[in-house]
């Protein structure tokens, strides 16, 4: 390639740069700025090796090359840029690791060795997935790292929190980013504790008023009937969020539950009463088990989950509706269980956000129906405990469709259900 069609590319790729940092600095500030100043210091420093491979400009007899793309001018500001950029990565609070398709450590700013505990030079070249065995970011590269670590401990400090991802760069090179979040963990831990301490202190009172209101007879005070009947159901709503609170809270901080091998069967007879109880005849509800398949986790969580998901369907499905509870093995050996109703239906850009805690579709009709905004959370972090997650797939007008989708590792045929249990 002409050194002057080089120069052009080095400048376009730069420009390029520059729109993908002030993209990244609008959503993320300070990621986005280290991962565009990262691309553009390795595009630097190809660029700087390609121009320094090619042969020594000729001179015209006046002195000047022959070439203005020969004018070594612009190869010692292209080595300056080089060097700014290296120094503004260097400065970043943000660890910056190049490594190869190996996983070996090419590069690294100063925060890798505070964040990641890598040195210069004993870790140059490096065996990253080697040098971090037996640590959460080790097992991570370990397996693929194909999604991002959003909270791992810190190799040289278990208190210090980290939110890790993995972002190729060209075809053999990889760029780790590594941020701490200490900061936002510990604020986290304090609205758990908040949340939690509340929820029991306001269980007792709640109680109690609820107590008195039951005593307390309509038909002796006609005039006062309605206000009685609000008070109650308002008390009764009250009790449900602090349960659903206390639950979460529990999900949150709990790290392991006594699992066993759960028998479907029973357990979707089970949801398929309490649809049919909080329907009250007012829905056609189906059971379709598909595979005799169980399950190995928390029955308390499982039935949470999925108690969850049915009593959502039977509240948002208009009388007359049709509500299907569904268990298959899918062909990958993944368990389903999906809820299948003919509600109203979610528009696309609510789907993203319908397991943050209180987040709403239709507020008003949320409370005219009694929910409290809690149980798909409940359900995404009881299905995260199992290795699961939940798929939603919905259209306005068309119902809606809520699997959860369990692992392989999970799923119990009948044979294997009797030696299902881990051996210590």
């Amino acid at each position: 390639m002409p050194r002057s069609r080089l120069i052009s590319a080095v400048l376009l790729g730069g420009w390029l740069l520059a729109v993908t940092l002030l993209a990244y600095l609008v959503r993320q500030p300070l990621a986005g700025f280290a991962l565009a100043a990262a691309l553009a210091l390795i595009w630097m420093s190809w660029s700087m090796q390609r121009l320094r491979s090619l042969p020594a400009p000729s001179v015209t007899p006046a002195g000047t090359p022959a070439h203005p793309g020969h004018d070594p001018r612009r190869v010692r500001l292209l080595a300056a840029q080089f060097r700014a950029l290296r120094n503004a990565v260097a400065a970043l609070p943000d660890a910056v690791v190049l490594l190869d398709d190996q996983c070996h450590a090419l590069w690294f700013n100063p925060a890798a060795g505070t964040l990641l505990g890598l040195q210069r030079p004993q870790h140059l070249h490096c065996n990253l997935r080697e040098q971090l065995r037996d640590t959460t970011i080790g097992d991570w590269l370990a397996a693929g790292a194909n999604e991002p670590l959003p909270d791992a401990p810190a190799p040289q400090d278990p208190l210090r929190h980290l939110s890790l991802s993995l972002i190729p760069v060209g075809e053999s090179q990889r760029l780790l980013l590594a941020r701490d979040i200490s900061t936002l963990a510990r604020l986290e831990q304090m609205r758990r504790d908040f949340v939690a301490n509340v929820s029991h202190e306001l269980r007792t009172p709640l109680t109690v008023i609820h107590g008195y209101l039951e005593l307390l007879d309509p038909e002796d005070v006609p005039q006062l009937a309605g206000v009685l009947n609000d008070m109650r159901g308002q008390s009764k709503r009250m009790a449900q969020i602090v349960e659903d609170l206390l639950t979460l809270s529990r999900l949150e901080t709990q790290t392991g539950a006594n699992e066993e091998p759960v028998a479907m069967a029973p357990l979707l007879a089970t949801l398929r009463r309490e649809a049919e109880a909080l329907s009250q005849g007012r829905h056609r509800i189906t059971l379709e088990v598909e595979t005799p398949a169980d399950l190995y986790g928390s029955l308390k969580d499982l039935h949470s989950a999925c108690s969850n998901l049915v009593s959502n369907a039977v509240r948002y499905t208009p009388s007359g509706g049709s509500i299907r509870i569904r268990w298959e093995r899918l062909a990958d050996g993944r368990g389903a269980f999906s809820v299948i109703d003919t509600g109203y239906g979610i528009p696309a850009h609510h789907i993203s956000r319908l397991t943050e805690r209180f987040y709403r579709v239709s507020s008003s009709r949320s409370r005219e129906l009694g929910g409290t905004g809690l149980g798909l959370s409940i359900v995404k972090h009881a299905l995260g405990m199992h290795q699961a997650r939940i798929d939603i797939r919905s259209e306005p007008g068309q119902g809606s469709t809520f699997t959860a989708l369990f692992p392989a590792a999970r799923v119990l045929l009948p044979v294997a259900a009797a030696d299902a249990a881990p051996a210590d």
